[in-house]
């Protein structure tokens, strides 16, 4: 069995090369809408930082989010499956000089692109030295291609999980080389259960981002199982195939494009506490859209629960914030986060983190959770 297993492992790597470094030569090359970009909307300073991008590196883009963390200023940042390296090229200018991009990626052809323009991108963010390198590997096997454990503050991946067979792995190699406090701040496509046999072992489906998306529900085991925080959903986008060869195939199952946060927090508090966001980082002076139940307005107190106590105080995010302890008076607004209510009971719900909404934040029957709304349908199924 374990020989078997190996060997699907490595076929599946294989086919993830040919299709990526062969097959798909520029965007338009994909069959599918699944690994393209959502239609959520980008802010003026990230736009302004894209259009820096060299159009041959945009050319061979195949992202299905927008993966921009905040408060990036002079942190280590790895990229995983970097591809042609748009969103390290990106992210260089965010991090600024005296930050730095590493993006790892197997395919050589996407690799010698990202490279090609390493010096007209350094020239165009008029930096001294290179902040962005480059290495070939694994995104399984971190530590394998030289970096090194402890090394990074954040991680980012756009649409490149669910191509790898060993979806545990990457999360264990991920966690390994975060600092403590570090983020992995990936997006991604997720089913809405587990897939059959024959979708996985689809090589269009595979290589098209559907055939390897992971469940919900396993992705919150594997995360905590690591020893990650609860995933934490930013933003989430049902996927519109738009092929009918691979709808066919697909059938019943649904997917969603999400964009999750994973901490990597040494020590969870037992306490709440109350923030107050002092609106310093760039880009989000007035309001820090944090993820779907919490939104930080400037000089504005937020009630938080005990895991985002933790990790705002654990995290690059330490400095950003004024911490009080839980019932403190203030002069300022207290918003407490967002939950539904039971329609028959009036008691609260608090939504699940693998939940799926729409654009204007409203249930879109993938699941029988909601996250901001609940529906009349779906409110008495809610765990309260």
């Amino acid at each position: 069995k374990a020989v078997k297993e190996r060997g699907e492992f490595l076929a599946k790597r294989v086919n993830r090369h040919n299709y990526y470094g062969r097959t798909l030569k520029k965007t338009s090359d994909l069959k599918s809408k699944a690994c393209v970009t959502t239609s959520q909307p980008i802010p003026a300073f990230i736009r302004q930082a894209l259009a820096k991008v060299h159009p041959e590196v945009t050319a061979r883009y195949y992202g299905c989010g927008t993966v921009v963390p905040e408060c990036l200023e002079g942190c280590r940042l790895l990229d995983l499956g970097c591809g042609s390296g748009r969103d390290c090229y990106m992210l260089s200018q965010l991090v600024g000089e005296e930050g730095h991009v590493t993006g790892i990626d197997m395919t050589e052809d996407q690799l010698a692109v990202a490279r090609k323009f390493l010096d007209h991108h350094m020239q165009e963010f008029g930096y001294r030295k290179p902040n962005v390198s480059f290495v070939q590997g694994y995104i399984e096997a971190l530590t394998e291609a030289g970096l090194k454990e402890n090394s990074f503050d954040i991680i980012i991946s756009n649409c490149v999980v669910n191509l790898s067979p060993d979806k545990r792995r990457v999360l264990s190699e991920a966690y390994r080389v975060l600092k403590d406090g570090g983020e992995l701040y990936f997006s991604d496509v997720y089913s809405s259960s587990r897939l059959s046999d024959e979708i996985k072992n689809n090589k269009v489906l595979w290589g098209e981002c559907l055939g390897g998306a992971l469940w919900w529900e396993d992705l919150v085991q594997l995360a905590q199982e690591v020893g990650f925080t609860l995933p934490r959903l930013v933003t989430a986008n049902i996927v519109t195939v738009d092929n009918k060869e691979l709808e066919t195939i697909i059938g019943d199952y649904t997917f969603v494009s999400a964009t999750y946060r994973l901490f990597k927090i040494p020590d969870v508090s037992n306490n709440g506490c109350m923030v107050i966001y002092n609106g310093n980082i760039t880009g989000f002076e007035e309001c820090l859209d944090f993820d779907a139940w919490y939104t930080f307005k400037v000089h504005e107190i937020v009630d938080v629960d005990e895991e985002v106590a933790s990790i705002l105080t654990h995290s690059r995010f330490a400095d950003e914030f004024t911490f009080q302890p839980p019932g403190t008076h203030a002069e300022c607004n207290v918003q407490k986060s967002k939950v539904g209510t039971n329609s028959k009971t009036g008691a609260a719900i608090v939504p699940k983190l693998w939940c799926v909404v729409d654009v204007a934040g409203v249930c879109t029957k993938f699941t029988t959770h909601c996250v901001y709304k609940v529906c009349e349908t779906h409110a008495d199924t809610l765990p309260l």
